[in-house]
């Protein structure tokens, strides 16, 4: 089984990149399965009903998100009405929408949940007490799991990768928007990777327009970042898994 997670997908114009290309892309690779966080798709600040529809259709079978998960009014009925695009499981439970979802890939049931980190983030729930609720409730029913955790610090993120190795069977970081160099398969067989970057322009700062972010640090004050302009690049992480013996057998950095 070939899955394939995509980082944060920054602006419209990188949907309608990924709507011209990720099928292709699926197809020559022969990825059975598409996981992307889309939690700033819609120009930044989060995502919207329709670009949620319309990355649904780019051969993304599920959506998670992040810290500007709420960010767009009109998704909060959306998550209530759509399993395939989650939030992080500790937002509280009044928050619209669910953490976590099962859904069949090749006849097998994969359990994708998404957590925020608490670094530098939201004051949320743990992380960890979350996923390990989780992985008890659901107990039996998934054979596979997956998780984003999109957090800021690099250690957190590896802390949760650790202590869920051998648990959750492939763990990717999202949030920064700048590809680790660390993929690899962890002691009890776990595929992981710090963080995947990003689908924006390619001549960019995260995704923003490079001016607006250079006067945001040289002058200090309020700026409007807006999407960059240029060329867009999808950068992610291929998870080739052996489902019968539940282990990750390889873990590949792609960018496209």
């Amino acid at each position: 089984m070939r899955i394939l997670a995509l980082g944060d997908i920054v602006g419209t114009a990188s949907i309608d990149y990924l709507q011209k290309h990720l099928w292709e892309f699926r197809s020559r690779e022969k990825i059975d399965f598409v996981v992307a966080n889309g939690e700033n798709a819609t120009e930044i600040r989060g995502l919207c009903a329709r670009d949620a529809k319309a990355l649904l259709d780019t051969g993304i079978d599920v959506i998670t998100l992040g810290n500007h998960s709420f960010g767009m009014r009109d998704i909060y009925p959306f998550l209530e009405d759509e399993e395939r695009v989650i939030r992080p499981a500790n937002y509280p439970p009044q928050a619209p929408g669910a953490g976590y979802v099962i859904v069949e890939v090749q006849g097998f049931r994969l359990l994708g949940i998404n957590v925020a980190g608490r670094v530098y983030l939201e004051p949320l729930a743990s992380p960890f007490d979350t996923v390990d609720r989780i992985l008890e409730r659901e107990k039996g029913n998934y054979d596979l799991a997956i998780l984003d955790i999109h957090a800021e610090a690099t250690s957190e993120k590896l802390a949760m990768g650790y202590y869920f190795d051998g648990r959750v069977h492939m763990m990717f970081g999202t949030h920064t928007h700048v590809p680790t160099a660390d993929e690899q398969i962890l002691p009890r067989g776990s595929g992981y990777v710090t963080d995947l970057g990003m689908c924006g322009p390619k001549n960019s700062i995260l995704g923003t327009r490079c001016e607006d972010v250079i006067d945001r640090f040289r002058f200090l004050l309020p700026t409007h970042f807006h999407v960059g302009d240029g060329p867009i690049e999808a950068m992610g992480a291929i998870f080739d898994v052996d489902p019968f013996a539940s282990r990750v057998e390889k873990v590949t950095r792609v960018r496209f």
